[in-house]
């Protein structure tokens, strides 16, 4: 099977994991603020940084396995542009607090999350 075509079902199945994590964050937390997408980035992000480190620190992954997996699964699982969206909606509507919280959450938390996938990895 062609690498294209790999990624392409990879970014389909991290499409439908998205879609289903932050649909089930949402039921489970009914509540104005974003945490199925805050849910999706932090995980994406940890993932994203266990997936790196196995590929670069451990020899554990190839570099087609990797590119398969962090451009297609990640690329289509993290949803930066809802992460925009809700943000933006969020300011629309004069939540200004909950926008700020949902910026400083986002970033801060998802980059902890990348480093600390990357140091799970570099202990196993």
């Amino acid at each position: 099977m062609s690498k294209l075509l790999l990624i392409a079902l990879a970014g389909s199945l991290g499409t439908l994991a998205r879609y289903g994590l932050g649909g089930l964050v949402h039921r489970l937390v009914p509540w104005p603020f974003p945490w199925g997408t805050i849910a999706v980035n932090l995980l994406g992000s940890f993932l994203f940084g266990l997936v790196w480190a196995l590929a670069q620190e451990r020899s554990m992954i190839s570099a087609e396995a990797r590119i398969i997996v962090l451009a297609g699964f990640m690329g289509a699982f993290t949803t930066f542009s809802t992460f925009m969206f809700e943000t933006g909606e969020l300011l629309r509507n004069s939540q200004w607090a909950l926008a700020a919280g949902n910026l400083l959450l986002q970033n801060l938390l998802g980059l902890v999350a990348v480093f600390a996938g990357w140091a799970l990895a570099r202990a196993l």
